[in-house]
């Protein structure tokens, strides 16, 4: 076994980890406020109000989080006014959000599998279409549906140029 834990895995001295993607996405996504404020728009919430109704966090932390999602391009800030009363925002997934997706759907598949009490998950997601369940599957360029992580071989990338 390496020291990343798993066959075919990367050796440290070969990858510049102050580079590292998952940082990165921890750095605009990895506080449980925001991971919440997503879930919450992918289930069709937009307005400040309904946010903070929904999730309860304290105003100046959901503020917060909006302000940071919004500065970082996973959502926008859209005006509306009801009639008869002041203008304000929702808040709407850009595309960089909606591409957030898959990372809930895998973080409610784990919570599903290890956390729901008595097996039960309290939601579950289906195709609009078809209406079968959805899962997410780990899939090569080639179309093989993969089991886990120990299908996976870390492979550094050579800089272009």
């Amino acid at each position: 076994m390496n020291p990343a834990g798993y066959p075919g895995a990367v050796s440290e001295a070969v990858w510049d980890r102050s580079r590292c993607s998952v940082a990165g996405t921890l750095a605009v996504v990895g506080e449980k406020w925001s991971l919440l404020v997503l879930r919450e728009a992918f289930l069709g919430v937009r307005r400040f109000a309904d946010f903070q109704r929904v999730l309860g966090a304290p105003r100046a932390v959901l503020s917060d989080r909006l302000a940071t999602l919004v500065a970082q391009g996973v959502l926008q800030r859209v005006p509306y006014q009801a009639e008869g009363e002041r203008q304000r925002h929702e808040y709407r997934l850009t595309q960089k959000g909606i591409d957030l997706h898959p990372a809930l759907v895998a973080l409610m598949e784990w919570g599903d599998r290890y956390l729901a009490e008595d097996g039960e998950a309290p939601l579950e997601l289906r195709h609009r279409d078809c209406g079968e369940p959805v899962h997410l599957a780990l899939v090569c360029a080639a179309g093989h549906e993969l089991a886990g992580a120990r299908e996976v071989r870390a492979v550094p990338r050579v800089p272009a140029g």
